[in-house]
Parts: structure tokens; sequence; C-alpha cells
């Protein structure tokens, strides 16, 4: 998710009906305001330019994945187990130096194979310890091994390489560029969706192909380096200290992150033990620990709802900066200091089962992780502010469907990715079949969509196919008016 929504509603206005009614309906057109209000900055039409089937054989592993989306994303011919990523970074100049080593498994013999490497220099790569020859196109890294691979025979591809990450100017992101991100001496933060982890290591950068990490960054006294995962070892060289993470649960690129900022680290308990580390800014962290304190018991919540939180940690990044945006890197999503209000708590926090743990399988279907991150972030106002203020927020939303008569999330063209129709109409969605089915059997829905698909991915499809396994009902006359009709259903009690 990404946000320009100021911190100028807060939970402190729910007293009374009349006031409660009130905050729902604020923040329902705050919402609107900033999704309505952005518009696309930069069009850059690198991330997909076409390479023909003669240029990069598919035998020798495809250039790209084919999503409808994003052709160009990704590769064929092999699948990622893990990536090490040790860079040694240079703040003032955000300038990075070091090696990332993939260890992958090979689909079918390949005679070569690519990665997606947007800018920076390459010096060197080897596969399996024996240098390789490499050629660069675009955002294309072409790599022939000296030995052909051989089919689900594990490979290692090390690639050595350096310079200053260029954020990548994403046709599909309306608010500005992804990936790399220096605010000179506030810090370096990633935030990646969807196509920029190429600016900052070379990937298989597409959410089908997920892998597990380690982090091992070296930045200058007094930097603190916040990444996914777990914090493992922290090596103190004097003036520069190397930060050692582990994420070792299956991830798409788009939510690795690695922050370097001055940070104080608060750490807290969780639900069963699990570990919450935050990192704020040391002069809002007073602040920022009561904007976050909830978050224990939205977890708690959530699990209810859905099961257990998917991973091995958990805890807030806040960037030292004017930006009204987070994002849901897993484990530990990434927030501007105008965007820690708790509805955005709440729907970064609901990512981490949906969009997280469940992945897309192609970037149309991104209502998957937006609708539903949303409409969990309305069941925690519905929680912790009570079913008046949860339906009418949910009829402020619908309300405003209808008179924007707001097009349908189910297959987004490139420039409507992260649209106002993704978030709330397939927000609505999840609530329409809620009211057709009934709390018991939405709520299973749930839950048997995330135990079968968590820790892989899922389309459109699969959701529909588990909610009339659970339901016992055929729903495609729904599904098609929610996702795919240009029109705003009808709800009875609505008009």
């Amino acid at each position: 998710m990404r946000t320009l929504i100021p911190s100028l509603i807060r939970g402190g206005l729910g007293r009374g009906k009349q006031f409660k009614i009130f905050y729902s309906l604020l923040t329902v057109a705050m919402m609107f305001l900033w999704l309505t209000a952005c518009q696309p900055l930069i069009i850059d039409t690198r991330v997909q330019e076409n390479h023909t089937a003669t240029e990069t054989p598919a035998e020798a592993g495809a250039d790209g994945l084919g999503d409808p989306l994003y052709p160009q994303l990704g590769n064929g011919g092999y699948d990622v187990q893990h990536y090490t990523i040790e860079l040694t970074v240079d703040i003032e100049s955000s300038a990075i130096s070091g090696t990332t080593t993939l260890a992958a498994l090979p689909i079918k013999a390949l005679p070569r194979f690519n990665l997606d490497l947007f800018g920076l220099t390459v010096d060197s790569v080897t596969v399996n310890g024996e240098p390789a020859t490499f050629a660069r196109t675009d955002h294309e890294l072409i790599i022939t091994p000296a030995a052909e691979l051989i089919a689900d025979h594990p490979f290692t591809v090390t690639v050595t390489y350096g310079g200053v990450p260029e954020p990548v100017s994403d046709p599909g992101v309306p608010f500005e560029a992804v990936g790399w991100l220096d605010y000179d001496e506030e810090g370096i933060y990633v935030l990646s969706e969807p196509s920029g982890a190429m600016s900052w290591f070379p990937v298989n950068n597409h959410p089908l192909d997920k892998a597990t990490y380690t982090f091992r960054i070296t930045a200058p006294e007094p930097y603190v380096v916040a990444a996914n995962g777990l914090l493992i070892d922290e090596i103190d060289q004097g003036d520069s200290r190397t930060f050692v993470w582990e994420a070792s649960d299956p991830m798409a690129s788009y939510l690795a992150t690695i922050n370097i900022a001055e940070f104080d680290v608060i750490r807290e308990e969780g639900p069963d033990g699990l570990p919450i580390i935050n990192f704020f800014p040391p002069e809002r962290s007073r602040w920022l620990q009561r904007d976050f304190a909830p978050t224990a018991e939205m977890i708690s919540y959530f699990s209810e709802l859905v099961g257990p939180f998917p991973f091995e940690s958990y805890g807030a990044i806040v960037m030292n900066v004017p930006f009204g945006g987070a994002l849901e890197t897993q484990t530990r999503p990434v927030f501007g200091r105008a965007a820690t209000m708790e509805m955005i708590v709440a729907h970064e926090l609901a990512h981490q089962w949906f969009g997280n743990s469940i992945s897309l399988a192609h970037w149309q279907d991104i209502w998957l992780n937006e609708g539903f991150a949303t409409y969990f972030h309305h069941l925690w106002t519905e929680k912790s502010k009570g079913k008046t203020v949860f339906d009418a927020t949910m009829r402020g939303i619908y309300t405003m469907m209808k008179l924007r008569q707001m097009p349908p999330p189910g297959n987004p063209d490139l420039a409507d990715l992260f649209s106002p129709s993704v978030y709330e109409r397939g927000a609505w969605t999840l609530h329409a079949l809620r009211l057709e089915v009934g709390d018991d059997t939405f709520f299973q829905i749930l839950r048997t969509y995330y135990d079968r698909f968590q820790n892989s991915n899922a389309t459109t499809d699969d959701f529909i196919a588990v909610a009339e396994e659970v339901s016992g009902q055929s729903l495609d006359d729904l599904f098609q008016a929610w996702l795919y009709d240009a029109v705003v259903p009808d709800v009875p009690g609505m008009e």
C-alpha cells in the first residue's frame, strides 16, 4: 500500500455515536482525497521494453515471465531458493559495492539465463564458482555460464557490482519512483513495489519466484540497518558496523528492504512471544510508540480471524521524512512519518497474511493484496470502534463508489494499479461476499483460502473457487458484478 493520508485524523474522536460516525465518514473522505489526488509523476517504459524470442531463446531461459502488466519482469528457466546480499553502503554518496549470490534450481537445461538489474556496474559474474560471461540490455543481465546448467541440479551465481542505485520510474506507480531512495542526511530507504528491487540487487524480479534472504549490510557509525526477518549478528568494526539479517520465510522480491538511518530500536513482545522490533527516528520515538501501541492487539485479532501470524518477527520502520506513504515490506513495513495513523498500521499488518504470505500470481490480481488489506483495516475499525462505526464507514464508501461509478478492480490497467477501485471496491467485494454468505461462512472462506495458499501464490480464480467450495454456492454473478462489471452493483439497504 502507498498512501498520502495526513495525520490529522486520530483515534480520539470516538466518543459517542455521533462522533464515531463523524470519525468514520471523515476517514472515508480523506481516503478518497488522497486516492483521487495522486497522479503519475514520471512515465518510464524501460521496465517494459520488448525483447524478442530470437534475442533470448526460450531454451536459454526466458527474459520475462509474461506478466500481463509487466511482461519483462522476472525471468524463466530457474527457481531462486535463496539470496545472500552483501553490501557496503556509503551514506554520503549513496554508493554501494558488494555481491549478491543466488542459490537456484534450473527447471530445464540452461545454456544461459537472465537476471533483472537496473543501472549499477557489474564487475564480474561467477556460476558455480567459475567465471561466466555476461552482457547488459536495459535492465536485463544476460549470463552465459562456462558449462550448460543441468535441469534440477542446483547452482549458484554470484554477481559483484557497485555504483549509485537509481530508483526505477515505474509506470504503474503514481506517487514516486521505486526501489532505492536516498533522502540525503535523513537516511536510505527501500520501497520497491512493483519493480524496484532490481535497483539495488540482481534478482528474478517477480512475485512468482519467492525466496529466502540473508542481508549482510555494512554502514558507517552511528547508522543502524533495519531489514526483513531477524537480526542474527551485529559486527562492530570501529567506524562502521555490519548488520546481518535473516529472512527465513519465502518472500517476493518487491518486499525485500533495507533501511539505513539513525534509529531508536524499540523491542516488544507480541502474541505467543512474537518479537516486535520497531525502528523509529529518535526525536519522534515517544509519539510513534503511542501510534504503534495497538500492534500486538491487532496481530491477535487478525490471527483469530485468519490464522497464526505468518512470520518469525514483526515491527515498523518509520522514515524521518515528510512522506505520506507506507509499504508492507515483509515482517517490517516502512512508513513515512505522515502515515502512522491507526488504519494504515492495521492495513500494512493485514498485508502480512494477504500480499506477503499469499502473494499474487500476476499484478492484475492486485485487489487480492489491496482489497483484502483495506477490508481488514475496516474490520479493525469494527473491532476497535464498534459495528456502528464500521457500518457507517462501509455505507460512506459505498455512496462514494456509486457517485463516482468507480470502475471494477478485477482487471486494472497499468495506470490503475493503485487506483481507489483496487482498494475500496476491492474491499467492498469482500463485504458483498460477507453479506451474501453470512459471517460464519465468510470467515471460514478466508481461513480456508489462507490455509491453502500461504507461503505461495494465488489468483482471483483461486479465491473464487475456495469461496464457492466453502459456501456451497455458485458465486459467479457476485464476483462478476463486483470485480469486472462497469457499474457498481446495487446493494439492498444502501440506496
